[in-house]
């Protein structure tokens, strides 16, 4: 018989697993490999992956697809607007990257519950690597729109970051030449 924590490690890994399959898939076909999936009542209700380049359109953040996706749903489920404020806050998201901080802060807008990330994003991230936006405190005595969320980082962290390796390391044909030459490496 398994503990009530060692099942919510399990469900928290599950769950990451799926993220994880988006964000092959993402990385299959030359995107930033960045997957997440959002479930409520323990059940994945909504997934997405990184369409940046694909869409040419540098807001198609994994966690902005998922939630394009639940909007819709709901939308075509005749659920109000008012109503959705209420989903979202019983809802979790599993992502493999800390969620950068325009994903954070729109996760913070919608009001989700909780947060499960995989590695750090020490460039971008919004859930305490450059802001806490996740926290709900005030940033520079200006307070922060939204309720805030739990977040919990480090998930499976080892394997997203090799993802995020592997990607790298092929080079990204997507990006831009460098507007100044490279130098060589002794």
């Amino acid at each position: 018989m398994t503990s009530p924590l060692e099942e919510c490690l399990t469900d928290t890994n599950a769950f990451m697993e799926l993220a994880l399959q988006q964000a092959k898939i993402a990385l299959d076909v030359l995107e930033v490999p960045v997957g997440c999936v959002i479930v409520e009542d323990g059940k994945v209700i909504a997934f997405g992956r990184n369409r940046t380049t694909e869409t040419r359109n540098a807001t198609r953040h994994a966690e902005m697809e998922a939630i394009d996706v639940l909007l819709e749903q709901w939308q075509k489920n005749g659920i109000s607007v008012s109503e959705v404020a209420t989903k979202f806050s019983s809802c979790s998201l599993y992502v493999t990257c800390e969620p950068c901080i325009m994903c954070a802060s729109a996760l913070s807008f919608l009001g989700i519950r909780e947060v499960y990330y995989g590695c750090a994003n020490d460039k971008f991230g919004g859930c305490g690597s450059i802001l806490a936006l996740h926290s709900g405190d005030s940033i520079n005595n200006e307070v922060t729109p939204g309720k805030g969320f739990k977040c919990t980082g480090g998930i499976m962290a080892s394997e997203a970051v090799l993802l995020l390796r592997t990607f790298y390391e092929q080079g990204n044909p997507n990006a831009p030449k460098p507007h100044r030459p490279l130098t060589r490496q002794p």
